[in-house]
C-alpha cells in the first residue's frame, strides 16, 4: 500500500449530478508515527487531538490494520479496532487516532450533495452509532482500491464514475450492518481474513507461512483450507489477483509493462510477461494493443 490522498474540484456539473466524492485516500501510519500529518491536508481537514473539527460533509473511513480511538459530539470515547468502518457528519464535532504503540492503516472518501443528504438522513447510518463493524471484508477493500485507482488515473468523467463507487461502498457497508454472515465458522473467517491480507500485499513479497501464523492457524491445515474454501492454493491466489491487477493497469494507465510488473509484485518482468502470457495467451504489450489501452 502507497500513502495517497487527493481533495477534488467540485463543479456545478458534479453538484447536479445529486453525490459527488470532495475526497478520497489511504494512509499507512507507523507505530510512535504523528497523527494526522496536516501538512498533507487543508486546513479545512487540519486538526489535533486537543482541539478535534467539525466538517462539512460526510466521510466513510475503514480502518484495516492496528487500533486507535474515536470521539465525538455525539459519542464517548471509543476503542476502533481493525475491520470497523465509522462515519462522520456535517457540523459534528470529532477527533480519533491511531495507538501510538500501534499505528494503523485507514482508507477514506468524503462525499456530499442533495441525494447524499437525503440518503443519510433517513437513519440508516447515524451520528450516534457511527460504527460499523465490517470485518476483513474483501469486496469493500476491492472497491476503496477501485476508487483511489479511478481517481489516480484521472480520465476523462471520472467524478461521476467514482460517485457510483462511493455509492456501492455505501450501500455494502449497511449490507453488512444488517445481514452480516454469523454462520459461526471460524475457518471460513480465517480464510475471509486470510484473502483480505493478501489483497493488501499485492506489491510486497508475501510469506504465507507468517500470514498462517498471523490467523494463528499450522501452514499445512492453513493451505489445505485455503484450498478447499477457494479451490485454489494461497499462493495461486495471489498470483491470480495480481495477475487480474496487472490487466487492469494495462487498459487504463500508461504505466510501462516494466513498471506494471514491478508494482504487482513480480520480482522480474521477464518472470511476470512469462506467466502473463501462459494465463491469456498473449504478451502484455499484445493484451495492452488489443485491449485498446493507455
Amino acid at each position: 500500500m502507497h500513502n495517497f490522498h487527493k481533495y477534488l474540484p467540485v463543479t456545478a456539473l458534479e453538484e447536479q449530478w445529486g453525490l459527488y466524492v470532495t475526497t478520497v485516500g489511504c494512509n499507512l501510519v507507523g507505530a510512535h508515527q504523528d497523527y494526522p500529518n496536516n501538512r498533507e491536508h487543508p486546513p479545512t481537514h487540519s486538526f489535533t487531538w486537543n482541539t478535534g473539527r467539525i466538517l462539512d460533509g460526510y466521510y466513510v473511513v475503514f480502518i484495516t490494520r492496528g487500533q486507535g480511538t474515536f470521539e465525538s459530539g455525539k459519542t464517548a470515547n471509543t476503542k476502533l479496532e481493525a475491520g470497523t468502518c465509522f462515519f462522520l457528519f456535517p457540523g459534528v464535532w470529532h477527533r480519533y487516532r491511531p495507538d501510538i504503540k500501534s499505528g494503523w492503516e485507514e482508507y477514506w472518501i468524503g462525499f456530499k450533495g442533495c441525494y447524499a443528504d437525503d440518503l443519510m438522513t433517513k437513519g440508516f447510518f447515524t451520528a450516534d452509532q457511527p460504527f460499523v463493524q465490517v470485518g476483513m471484508h474483501e469486496q469493500l477493500l476491492v472497491l476503496f482500491q477501485k476508487i483511489l485507482d479511478t481517481v489516480h488515473t484521472g480520465a476523462t468523467g471520472y467524478h461521476q464514475v467514482i460517485a457510483g463507487i462511493a455509492l456501492q461502498i455505501v450501500g455494502l457497508i449497511h449490507s453488512v450492518k444488517m445481514y452480516r454472515d454469523q454462520s459461526g465458522d471460524p475457518d471460513s473467517q480465517l480464510i475471509n481474513k486470510a484473502r483480505f491480507m493478501l489483497r493488501e500485499m499485492l506489491e510486497s513479497p508475501v510469506d504465507m507461512e507468517q500470514i498462517a501464523q498471523s490467523l494463528p492457524m499450522g501452514y499445512s491445515k492453513f493451505r489445505k483450507l485455503f484450498k478447499k474454501l477457494t479451490t485454489q492454493s494461497p499462493h495461486q491466489y495471489l498470483l491470480n489477483l495480481r495477475l487480474d491487477k496487472s490487466r487492469e493497469l494495462l487498459e487504463t494507465t500508461h504505466l510501462t509493462v516494466n513498471e506494471i510488473a514491478f508494482q504487482t509484485g513480480f520480482e522480474s518482468v521477464f518472470y511476470f510477461s512469462k506467466l502473463f502470457k501462459r494465463k491469456n495467451g498473449v504478451s502484455p504489450m499484445q493484451y495492452r494493443a488489443t485491449k485498446g489501452g493507455q
